[in-house]
C-alpha cells in the first residue's frame, strides 16, 4: 500500500523534514513504497504538482521539491502499486483545476466491472479527464462528482460538504465494489488549497493539530494558545495528516476508520471523530 502526507497551515512552512529528514519521512519509507511519487503545493492558490515514476527513496528531483517547497497547503505520496503500471499517469496526487486528491488503499479486483461501474458513476463532463489505470483516479473523479452537487467546482466550498462529499465517495465506492470477500480499503486525502480534509477508510491515518512547544514560539506572529494545546476555540494553526507519526515537536492523534477529519479557508477545525484517542509521542 501507499503512504501519504497532507499538510495545512495558518503560515507559509516548509515540509523538507516531514518529507526528507524526520525518522518516518516519506523518502525513508518509500525505500518499500517504490513505485512512484508526488508533491503538490499551492502557490497563491495555484496548484504545483510534480509526480514521478521513479523511488523517492534515490530520486535526487524528490529531495530537491522536497527542500524549496514553501508553502500553507502541501500533499505528498509514495506509492506502491496495486493497480495500474509505473507511470507518471498512475503516480499520485491526481488534480483536476484546483482540486489535489491522494489515496491509501486499493480495490481489489478492480479491472472489469468494478472499474466500468466508477466510471459509469462519475460525472460526464468530468469522466473525459481520467488519463491513468489506477482506481486512485476513478475515486477522485467520482469525489468530484459528488463534490459537484453542492456546488461548482471552481467555487469554495464549505467544509462540511467537503466532508459529505469524502464520505459519499466511501459510501459509493463501497456499494458498488465491496464483496464478501473483497473489502476496499479507502483512506482518502483531499485539498483545493483552502480547505484540507482526509477520511480513515481502512488504512493507518494519524493527525496533529498542535505541538509541545513551538519552535518559532518567541518569533512567531501567529502564536496562539491552540499551537501547544488542543483547541478550545475550534481553530487550529495547522492540520497535518501522515500515515505514520513523523519525528519532532508535533502531538500525533491515531484515527480509526470513519474518522473525518478537516479545516476550512479560516482554519476552522471540523471533525468526526469516533473514538478517544490518545497521544502518540512524536519525538
Amino acid at each position: 500500500m501507499c503512504r501519504l502526507f497532507g499538510f495545512r497551515s495558518v503560515i507559509q512552512s516548509q515540509v523538507h523534514r516531514s518529507l526528507t529528514a524526520a525518522d518516518n519521512a516519506l523518502a525513508v519509507q518509500s525505500a518499500n513504497h517504490p513505485d512512484g511519487w508526488g508533491v503538490a503545493y499551492y502557490v497563491d492558490g495555484t496548484p504545483h504538482v510534480t509526480k514521478s515514476a521513479n523511488g523517492a527513496v534515490d530520486d535526487a528531483l524528490f529531495r530537491r521539491v522536497s527542500g524549496i517547497v514553501s508553502s500553507e497547503t502541501v500533499v505528498a505520496h509514495i506509492r506502491k502499486a496495486t493497480q495500474g503500471n509505473n507511470t507518471v499517469l498512475n503516480s499520485h496526487p491526481f488534480q483536476h483545476g484546483r482540486w489535489v486528491f491522494a489515496h491509501n488503499g486499493d480495490i481489489p479486483k478492480f479491472d472489469g466491472a468494478k472499474r466500468l461501474a466508477l466510471e459509469d458513476a462519475i460525472a460526464p463532463r468530468l469522466r473525459r479527464f481520467v488519463l491513468g489505470e489506477t482506481d486512485s483516479e476513478r475515486i477522485f473523479f467520482l469525489f468530484l462528482t459528488e463534490l459537484s452537487r453542492h456546488g461548482a467546482l471552481k467555487e469554495r466550498h464549505r467544509i462540511e460538504d467537503v466532508i459529505l462529499a469524502l464520505e459519499a465517495t466511501v459510501a459509493l465506492v463501497r456499494k458498488l465494489c465491496d464483496r464478501d470477500d473483497e473489502r476496499s480499503l479507502l483512506t482518502l486525502l483531499v485539498t483545493d488549497g483552502a480547505c484540507l480534509a482526509a477520511v480513515h477508510g481502512g488504512k493507518e491515518l494519524h493527525y496533529s493539530t498542535y505541538k509541545t512547544r513551538c519552535a518559532d514560539r518567541d518569533v512567531c506572529p501567529s502564536l496562539r494558545d491552540w499551537c501547544e494545546a488542543p483547541t478550545q476555540a475550534g481553530y487550529v494553526n495547522h492540520l497535518i495528516v501522515s500515515s505514520e507519526p513523523l519525528s519532532g515537536e508535533n502531538i500525533w492523534l491515531p484515527m480509526v476508520e470513519g474518522d473525518v477529519i478537516g479545516v476550512d479557508w479560516r482554519m476552522r477545525l471540523v471533525d468526526r471523530l469516533g473514538a478517544n484517542p490518545q497521544a502518540v509521542s512524536s519525538s
